[in-house]
């Protein structure tokens, strides 16, 4: 039985992800993961089992709505030696204040929806007033 990979090419890492290339160097970029170089130039990129996991937990904080500059710093917590009640403490803080953000645009969106559905069936009313056969 063949040992367990411990380093991931861009492509393979793109593939996993279903992600650009691009996207995967921009992450990098953004400071979110940090693979080692290898090759003429340092042309090849070669990532970790913790790029891999940091990418992962990425991807989760983007559909948590987090900017990629507050995932980091969420990741980067979980990165340090240090006690993970802050940690956690920061996480339930940035949590919330999404949570809060998407309830007020639920709220709009109902908002919107309600109204629109009363255009709608005034509208309709109008219509079937309209349509309504003259009498002589």
């Amino acid at each position: 039985m063949a040992a367990p990979q411990t380093t991931y090419t861009i492509s393979d890492l793109a593939r996993e992800f279903d992600l650009t290339t691009r996207a995967i160097r921009f992450y990098e970029d953004m400071g979110l993961l940090t693979p080692e170089r290898s090759g003429p130039g340092g042309r090849n990129r070669i990532y970790s089992s913790r790029d891999r996991t940091r990418l992962k937990l990425t991807l989760r904080a983007k559909r948590l709505g987090l900017s990629l500059t507050e995932a980091r710093d969420i990741i980067d917590m979980y990165d340090s030696p240090r006690d993970t009640g802050p940690q956690l403490r920061k996480f339930l803080a940035v949590l919330a204040e999404h949570r809060s953000q998407l309830e007020e645009q639920l709220a709009e969106l109902q908002a919107n929806l309600d109204e629109v559905k009363t255009h709608e069936k005034e509208a309709r009313a109008l219509l079937a007033r309209l349509e309504k056969p003259v009498r002589a």
